[in-house]
C-alpha cells in the first residue's frame, strides 16, 4: 500500500513535538532479529489464536492485517476484568488491561513463533517499559498473552533467546501473562489505519510499521489487509 505525504507529516510532527522521545527515526526503525529457535509445529488442523499487546492497538492490528496466514486481527483489551474493558476506563491505566490484538491464523501458513518474530521486530519496540512512542501507561505495555502452555513456552524461550543475543540496545521489557480473556474494542477502533490513513498519529507512528513489515518480511507480507469490517 502506498501512503503519500507520510514523510512530510512525520517531519511536521517532529517539529511540533508530536513524536515520542525516540523521534521520527525511531518510529520508522525495525529490529532485525533471528527467528525463534523454539517454535510450534505447522501441523495443526485448524486455525489458532494469539493475543499480544505492544502499545496502541491501531498499529499492531494494522501490521498483522497484512501478514499472510492471518485471517483476522481484532483490536481489544486483555489483562483486566470484563466490566472495565472499555476505552475510557482502560485509558486510566488502572484496570490491568493492555491494548491488545487477537490474531486468528493458520499455523500451516505461519507459525506462532513467526508471528512473534514480526511482533518483536516491526510491530513495536519491546524494550520500552509501559510506553510506545508518544503513549505511556501500563495499558501500552509490551505483553504476550499465551493461550496455552505451548505458546507460553515459545514466548518465554524466544524472549530469553533475544536477550541473550543482545539484538536490542537494552533488555526487553516484554512480559508473559496468562490469557484470562480477550475483549474486542469498540467498533470505531477497528481497521483504524485503513479508515484514517491521513491521521497525523497514524502517519507518524503506524504506517511505518506496515512499511517495515513489507521491507523486512517480504515473504510474509500481503498488500491487501484482512479487515474486521470489509
Amino acid at each position: 500500500m502506498n501512503y503519500p505525504f507520510r514523510n512530510l507529516c512525520a517531519s511536521l510532527a517532529a517539529a511540533c513535538g508530536l513524536l515520542g522521545a525516540g523521534g521520527a527515526q525511531a518510529a520508522e526503525s525495525a529490529f532485525i532479529i533471528p527467528p525463534p529457535a523454539v517454535d510450534q509445529a505447522k501441523d495443526a488442523a485448524q486455525q489458532e489464536k494469539a493475543v499480544i499487546a505492544g502499545g496502541c492497538f491501531w498499529g499492531v492490528q494494522a501490521v498483522f492485517q497484512h501478514v499472510k496466514g492471518v485471517s483476522s486481527a481484532v483490536s481489544g483489551y486483555a489483562g483486566g476484568k470484563e466490566n472495565t474493558a472499555n476505552y475510557d476506563t482502560v485509558s486510566s491505566g488502572r484496570t490491568g488491561h493492555a491494548e491488545a490484538v487477537e490474531i486468528t491464523y493458520d499455523p500451516k501458513q505461519v507459525s506462532y513463533g513467526q508471528l512473534l518474530q514480526i511482533y518483536f521486530s516491526v510491530a513495536h519496540d519491546p524494550t520500552q517499559l509501559n510506553r510506545q512512542g508518544p503513549d505511556s501507561g501500563t495499558q501500552y505495555r509490551s505483553t504476550v498473552f499465551p493461550a496455552n502452555d505451548g505458546q507460553r513456552k515459545v514466548a518465554e524461550a524466544y524472549i530469553a533467546q533475544l536477550n541473550q543475543a543482545r539484538v536490542y540496545p537494552k533488555a526487553m521489557a516484554t512480559t508473559v501473562e496468562p490469557l484470562q480473556a480477550f475483549y474486542p474494542a469498540e467498533g470505531y477502533h477497528q481497521d483504524y489505519l485503513v479508515r484514517h490513513p491521513y491521521s497525523m498519529y497514524i502517519m507518524v507512528n503506524d504506517i511505518p510499521k506496515v512499511e517495515n513489515l513489507a521491507k523486512t518480511f517480504p515473504d510474509r507480507y500481503r498488500d491487501k489487509p484482512v479487515l474486521v469490517n470489509p
